[in-house]
């Protein structure tokens, strides 16, 4: 795996290169010096996260009946209508 890192200005300037860089390893993006964004392909950014889960899956887990979730609650956007 190969890190790079590049400035904002050199981003802006050849972000397809960032993009190709992107599939070898990270490529940090930096700020004034301080490292502020990552690019990574994809595939490592899935690999990374790993597998999302539904609701009804997590639920399913064992131990899943002692989670605790509190949906939140329903606000109308519109007041209700005047219909006399």
């Amino acid at each position: 795996m190969q890190i790079t890192t590049l400035s904002g200005q050199e981003f802006n300037r050849d972000s397809s290169g960032a993009r190709r860089a992107a599939q070898n390893g990270p490529v940090f993006i930096t700020d004034r010096g301080r490292p502020a964004h990552v690019l990574l392909a994809i595939e490592e950014y899935q690999r990374l996260a790993g597998p999302r889960a539904s609701i009804a899956e997590l639920l399913a887990m064992p131990g899943g009946e002692d989670l605790e979730f509190e949906a939140p609650r329903f606000e109308p956007v519109f007041p209700p209508a005047d219909l006399s």
